[in-house]
């Protein structure tokens, strides 16, 4: 008897282990709600509060218009970088997939290393401290140490590199190339600006550019959340690039249906503008109208909560981006909201553009944030993401990210790693290229569907 209870029990634990790790694996790919603060995130923002009220003034003093909520919020996106000389592959220009302009993907700029920059930048990232004291208390604090040690949990095959480094930046071109990417949109900041980590990148703009064109690849800008960033500067901003860049033959300009080709712009963290400015800048009748002018651009807000849509309409944008790679983190990240995000901004006459990622982990940075984790599932994940955008049959996808290393969402070739105190995720069982080869696999998938959508 007692030999039957025993393995009964022993069943029965293996049993429940069972259904856990379905569990884990279904919470893997399709999460219905994760939190990373309460809304979406800004308790990550402790100051979030304490500006709403200082701002709203200086809305009213320039505008005046009723009282409103206008935000600023600090966006952290980091990246890696290495004194190593990358090796370009071997493959022709005439061998490489032809660009699929309809697939655009979020690049970072902002890498150092002491060769080009004097200094390592970003990979050395600092660890974010949790804003309840009580949790910090429990993670580690300080910064990473590159090279062995960098801010991220994979490593890059080019090793911690210099964006400044040209031939860095041509290997990711190729990858680009070697994916049937089409488009990558540059993370941006003002001249003599940069995030709270970084230092200034724009100087980089003209040989990304030019690297760009010799791989038939167009460039558009990934506007990022400068200090002071309201209708005033983003008009004298536009302008800016239009003037210096938009001449340039890699310069993204995108046919809309009245058969205009305008500039595109991607608005990061749109929503901590209220409105009511971004209309004075893309609206007809606003105080700063950019539209009708030679600067008026396709301008695509990033939405999180549902009502950013109704924001985003009122402000005047053109369209909707999601941007980021956790299915169940907001409500614009997570796939089973995307028919009827697709079906308001059909509604609306707005381009709907779902971002789809190959993972995500940042506790390389917020060692806290472990239940944000989204795992890769070996590629699953990445084709999980894909399916879920051809269904609602988007103009265009982008992909978070080609080297967002921070938060572990880059497609760029990455490589198994152990050193004294870390071992690194990789690919394994698959090659560094792995995530070039499904987005180039998804793009041919995608442009097939097209043809179909549009007969």
């Amino acid at each position: 008897m007692a030999r039957f209870r025993r393995r009964t029990c022993i069943i029965l634990l293996l049993f429940i282990l069972f259904i856990c790790s379905i569990m884990m694996a279904l919470k893997t790919l399709r999460p219905e709600r994760a939190g990373f603060g309460d809304p979406f995130g800004l308790g990550l923002l402790p100051d979030f509060q304490q500006q709403t009220t200082h701002l709203k003034k200086k809305f009213n003093l320039h505008n005046g218009a009723k009282e409103d909520s206008f935000t600023r919020t600090k966006s952290v996106h980091p990246l890696p970088m290495n004194l190593k000389t990358p090796t370009v592959s071997i493959r022709k220009m005439e061998d490489l997939p032809p660009p699929n302009y309809n697939f655009h993907v979020f690049y970072y700029s902002w890498y150092g290393t002491p060769q080009f920059d004097g200094k390592y930048i970003h990979w050395n990232h600092p660890l974010l401290t949790h804003w309840d004291p009580k949790i910090a208390s429990g993670y580690p604090k300080g910064k990473h140490n590159p090279p062995e040690d960098i801010g991220s949990s994979f490593y890059p095959e080019l090793g911690p590199y210099s964006s400044k480094d040209s031939s860095v930046i041509e290997a990711h071109m190729k990858q680009m190339r070697s994916a049937s990417i089409g488009v990558l949109a540059l993370s941006w900041y003002p001249p003599a600006m940069a995030d709270e980590n970084g230092e200034p990148t724009d100087g980089l703009v003209p040989t990304i550019l030019d690297i760009a064109h010799k791989y038939k690849l167009k460039v558009t800008f990934h506007i990022e959340p400068y200090k002071d960033r309201d209708d005033r500067s983003m008009y004298s901003n536009v302008k800016y690039i239009i003037d210096k860049y938009g001449g340039h033959p890699a310069f993204y300009r995108h046919k809309v249906s009245t058969g205009r080709t305008l500039p595109m712009f991607y608005v990061y963290d749109s929503y901590i503008t209220i409105p009511e400015m971004w209309a004075n800048l893309l609206t007809v009748s606003g105080s700063q109208s950019i539209r009708n002018t030679p600067y008026d651009s396709l301008f695509i807000a990033l939405l999180v909560e549902e009502k950013h849509k109704h924001e985003i309409h009122r402000s005047g944008f053109d369209g909707i981006y999601t941007y980021f790679a956790t299915n169940g983190f907001s409500y614009g990240s997570s796939h089973h909201n995307w028919p009827s995000l697709k079906a308001f901004c059909d509604i609306k006459n707005l381009m709907f553009i779902p971002s789809v990622g190959p993972g995500y982990i940042d506790t390389s940075i917020r060692p806290w944030n472990n239940h944000n984790t989204r795992n890769r599932v070996n590629g699953k994940y990445y084709e999980t993401a894909f399916s879920a955008a051809l269904l609602v049959r988007p103009e265009i996808i982008s992909i978070t990210s080609f080297n967002e290393w921070h938060e572990g969402t880059q497609i760029e070739k990455a490589i198994p790693k152990k050193t004294g105190t870390t071992t690194y995720l990789d690919y394994q069982p698959h090659k560094p290229n792995i995530y070039l080869e499904l987005t180039h696999k998804w793009s041919e998938k995608y442009s097939k569907e097209k043809e179909q959508w549009l007969t």
